[in-house]
């Protein structure tokens, strides 16, 4: 029994450490791979008519010039806790994890968790 936890914990380890660290230009060059990007949220939309009501996120420029598209199911979106992500985060630099993907010709990358998103921690040094 011990083995089998051990390899389980292992496993869940390497996943969740596998990410690579990229710079948001690159994102195009990282379709298929699990990253850890930083970029600014520049603005998004929450659109509730639509099948899933899906919310999108543009990271590193406004619509249509965007590197990186995040995609916020509404399943995920509750787990937001009564916050709008396209208005919570809108502005800020945050860290991204997850898995990219290719959509119509340009990179996105789906929430499965808020914890894939979150504002870096600042140390103040003083």
């Amino acid at each position: 029994m011990k083995y089998i936890f051990t390899l389980t914990l292992l496993f869940i380890s390497g996943r969740t450490f596998s990410q690579i660290d990229i710079e948001l230009r690159d994102i195009s060059k990282h379709i298929g791979d699990s990253v850890k990007v930083v970029g600014k949220i520049y603005g998004g939309k929450y659109l509730e008519q639509v099948k899933g009501s899906p919310t999108f996120l543009n990271v590193g420029g406004d619509y249509p010039d965007v590197p990186l598209t995040l995609v916020i199911w509404s399943d995920v979106r509750k787990q937001f806790y009564q916050q709008m992500p396209e208005v919570v985060l809108k502005g800020k630099e945050c860290w991204i994890y997850g898995k990219v993907e290719l959509y119509k010709g340009r990179p996105q990358m789906v929430i499965h968790n808020p914890s894939q998103i979150h504002e870096p921690v600042k140390v103040d040094v003083n």
